[in-house]
């Protein structure tokens, strides 16, 4: 079965100091469902605790790391180790470089159970990603709300909410002047599966 749609729109989002697109549709609906039902069944899921202003919290949502190298990925206190790529994830990740031009060696996937989970606000931007680091963010599941915000101009602000098989392309200097979150929301009872993609240096 070919697991990828062949056909997609992109839609450049209009932001100052930023580079992102938006493929709605990268994926088509029976191939986004059974990825999420194969990364949702055979991912081992874990819950960390992470370190916010000193304070020791357990992350609101489940995550995995995987790569190709042994590179760790480190934030908010916490040091995550891959685990080798599956034949699954390499397939998504190839579709995904194709499609972007970019190269990635490791994938933080995000498990929300439902609208209490969340990521609050922050950038991509540790040591590890180096200098403007392109992030590909891909959604399974639940649709999700998601929300930027300038670093320096305080009435800057974005959303969009991610479909079910989009993708969501991060590049350029985003990352230095933005900040990006997904929300808790009492109006989400089913799981989202978030995989990011980056590049660990």
């Amino acid at each position: 079965m070919d697991l990828f749609s062949k056909e997609h729109s992109t839609i450049e989002i209009p932001l100052p100091d930023a580079s992102i697109s938006y493929y709605p549709t990268f994926f088509g609906p029976e191939e986004a469902d059974a990825l999420y039902e194969e990364l949702y069944r055979e991912t081992p899921w874990q819950q960390d605790d992470i370190k916010i202003f000193g304070k020791v919290y357990a992350q609101p949502r489940l995550t995995a790391l995987y790569g190709s190298e042994e590179k760790t990925y480190r934030y908010s206190g916490l040091t995550m180790y891959p685990k080798l790529f599956t034949p699954t994830l390499l397939e998504i990740k190839d579709r995904v470089e194709k499609e972007t031009g970019n190269h990635f060696n490791a994938v933080l996937l995000n498990l929300y159970r439902d609208g209490n989970d969340s990521n609050g606000w922050h950038s991509d931007d540790e040591k590890e990603l180096g200098t403007n680091p392109v992030i590909a963010s891909v959604s399974l599941g639940a649709k999700r709300c998601f929300q930027l915000k300038h670093k320096r101009d305080k009435k800057l602000k974005y959303k969009l909410f991610l479909n079910h098989g989009s993708l969501l392309l991060m590049s350029g200097e985003t990352q230095h002047h933005w900040k990006h979150q997904l929300p808790k929301t009492k109006k989400i009872n089913v799981p989202r599966i978030n995989l990011t993609f980056r590049a660990l240096k």
